[in-house]
């Protein structure tokens, strides 16, 4: 889960559709977890890749998966319709990261 979890969040947008301040939200968590795959360059990728597949609002909620893993276990359990549409973006996000940033 959590390699799942570095994975996603390094697969941030190529084009960038938020403010900067905003848009890095995910790099910083990547860079801040203690994940040893959390280079600068793979946390670039996915903010951009983030950018792409996530909403602002989503990218907040994610990148404070990065410090409460289980946070995202919860979300995935949920049974309302919001958090499945949002765990579905989640999920993209990760496979869009994995292919392009691996």
């Amino acid at each position: 889960m959590k390699q799942f979890l570095l994975i996603a969040f390094c697969a941030t947008s190529l084009t960038a559709v938020a403010p900067v301040a905003e848009a890095a939200q995910i790099k910083r968590a990547c860079l801040a977890s203690d994940r040893s795959a959390a280079t600068r360059d793979r946390c670039n990728c996915i903010q951009r890749v983030a950018n792409q597949a996530l909403t602002r609002s989503d990218q907040k909620t994610v990148a404070k998966w990065f410090k409460d893993p289980h946070q995202a276990q919860e979300l995935k359990m949920s049974k309302t319709a919001r958090d499945d549409a949002l765990w579905d973006r989640y999920r993209n996000f990760g496979q869009m990261a994995q292919a392009i940033c691996s």
